[in-house]
């Protein structure tokens, strides 16, 4: 499996690294400056993408329900039972195949993928990409369908931002294999007119299997970043979805073998592994000794699992986190509160970036307009939420859909643990009557009930906590933070004393800080090529996307000595 990454063996994969090297090009300098760029367009426009792109994608997508999947992948059965959060199953079938025979058919293609060169690896990668990104408006079907994300979410977010993502770990995965020298001469003088002289060879070689388990809320997003970080660095994947969102990883598994195919690899580098909720399989796929890396989104709990019990592999984990915002006091009081407002009900606060707790002073802040009280805050969150929402068809467009019932269930039973300041509500969708939403709950509880607040209530659901000053709330959030997780935080505060206070402790919780914000960028986005999502310094999760330690513990350095 060792590549020496100077041969080429599949003149394909050289073409179409030749065709794409300058989009890595930029995306390797997009990298090191952390300015904004982006790969691929967000906008879902029939200029962009094609005038039937819309209505081929729909077609497309409507052909696949009801029918089975076809991955022409080692199979021995059918599996899958996803609903769409809009009110219907889905009813499609899924390859599958006893776990000896996925592992073997990915131990198979391992041997000729890692003995591949970096630019082969990489070029296949790149026009996976390039191929996926022209499915955009299927894309946008399969995870709106899957995930509950409204439309515009599901294209940018299931669709260019997910890829730039996915491009993002390439350019990080070549710069950091690129970094090793093929060959050295080494010379030392080790006696009167004696030199030693060792030609050096460094070969790349990958670490084997790895397996991707992906989550239900955001199946492209959360994937893609390992996916092409362990393909280019010359692993075999194995894809594990969330069995209520299948569908949009199956139909990147499906390009990416296509590709493969073309390229003249065995397209079983890349496998689809889908199970259902009755019977799961990944516990004994990840306890394959074959497998040495897994990454995974998804709960506290089972990545806690993980870890105890995957200590001999390479483990990457996004899990969840309490995210606050800490309300000191501001100068735009309506742009704050109309900014949060949008925050909370964005894809009905199923984003792991999403806030939950919101710290006050009990004493109330100052704005521009005077003196606002605790409950001026939480009266004027309402009113920008009810504003927001008000309009049928822009809060179908800004919640989408709940992906999971239990979802639901928490935030009805949410309700107990504090004075609703608004309630949670269902929306009717047109033409979508069976959808599953809600409206965002607010409840206002006291610092001292941290039982109440101090953990993800995942969903719908924020607290507005009174505290004694602003400098309890840093406190309570930064260190919720350290040791509960957090993704994210937020600040409002006028003064540069306090900004700088909360500067220090969310980067000492590990927790990625916005101060400020009142326009049209929120806490929940996360920009790639830029932002760093999670930092991997708190329990929401150890690994970056991306940064260089997401790609280099994916490959392995040997050298061959032979002296002259």
């Amino acid at each position: 499996m060792a590549s020496s990454a100077a041969k080429v063996f599949q003149p394909m994969a050289q073409t179409f690294y030749e065709t794409h090297a300058p989009l890595l090009q930029k995306a390797q300098e997009a990298i090191l400056k952390r300015t904004y760029w982006s790969a691929y367009p967000e906008m879902p426009s029939g200029k962009i993408y094609g005038e039937t792109a819309k209505v081929d994608a729909e077609t497309t997508f409507k052909n696949y329900l009801g029918k089975s999947f076809d991955l022409k992948q080692p199979s021995t059965k059918t599996v899958g039972a996803e609903e769409s959060p809009y009110g219907f199953p889905l009813n499609i079938t899924y390859p599958s195949a006893d776990i000896d025979t996925l592992i073997k058919a990915s131990a198979a293609a391992c041997k000729t993928w890692g003995q591949a060169s970096i630019e082969e690896r990489a070029g296949v990668a790149l026009e996976i990409l390039s191929r996926i990104n022209k499915q955009s408006f299927l894309m946008a079907n399969a995870v709106m369908h899957t995930s509950g994300q409204a439309f515009m979410m599901a294209f940018q977010a299931g669709g260019p931002h997910a890829q730039d993502r996915g491009l993002e770990a390439i350019a990080y995965a070549v710069s950091e294999m690129q970094r090793v020298p093929l060959t050295a001469r080494w010379e030392k003088v080790t006696g009167k007119d004696q030199t030693t002289v060792l030609d050096k060879t460094f070969r790349l070689i990958p670490r084997g299997i790895s397996v991707i388990i992906g989550c239900a809320t955001f199946p492209t997003w959360n994937s893609y970043s390992a996916l092409f970080a362990s393909m280019v660095t010359g692993n075999t994947v194995i894809v594990k979805p969330h069995p209520g969102a299948i569908l949009p990883l199956a139909i990147t598994v499906k390009i990416a073998r296509d590709v493969l195919a073309e390229a003249g690899f065995d397209p079983n580098v890349v496998l689809l592994a889908p199970d259902t909720a009755d019977a799961p399989i990944t516990k004994e796929l990840v306890q394959r000794e074959e497998v040495k890396i897994v990454d995974f989104t998804g709960s506290p709990m089972f990545g806690k699992w993980l870890r105890d019990n995957l200590r001999d592999k390479q483990l990457y984990t996004e899990e969840a986190g309490v995210n606050s915002v800490v309300i000191d006091s501001t100068d735009n009081f309506k742009g704050m509160t109309s900014n949060i407002a949008f925050s909370l009900a964005l894809y009905t606060g199923q984003m792991c970036t999403a806030p939950q707790n919101i710290f006050v002073p009990r004493g109330g802040i100052d704005t521009p307009e005077g003196k606002k009280s605790f409950d001026d805050i939480g009266e004027a969150i309402k009113t920008s939420l009810d504003k927001l929402l008000g309009d049928n068809d822009r809060a179908a467009a800004i919640l989408g859909a709940v992906q999971n019932q239990a979802t639901v269930k928490r935030a009805f039973d949410a309700k107990t643990r504090g004075k609703v300041v608004r309630d949670g509500s269902a929306i009717v969708i047109p033409g979508m009557e069976m959808a599953r939403t809600m409206t965002p709950l607010l409840l206002a509880v006291d610092a001292k009930d941290k039982d109440k607040y101090d953990e993800e209530c995942f969903g719908p659901v924020a607290f507005l906590i009174a505290t004694d000053d602003t400098a309890e709330s840093i406190k309570l959030a930064s260190t919720g933070a350290r040791e509960r997780g957090a993704i994210t935080a937020s600040l409002y505060s006028t003064r540069e004393d306090v900004i700088e206070k909360a500067s220090d402790a969310f980067a000492d919780a590990g927790a990625a800080l916005s101060i400020n914000l009142t326009g049209h960028i929120y806490v929940n986005q996360s920009a790639a090529f830029s932002d760093y999502h999670v930092s991997g310094a708190n329990p929401a999760g150890n690994a970056s996307l991306t940064d260089a330690a997401f790609v280099a513990n994916r490959f392995r350095t040997v050298t061959i000595r032979r002296q002259q």
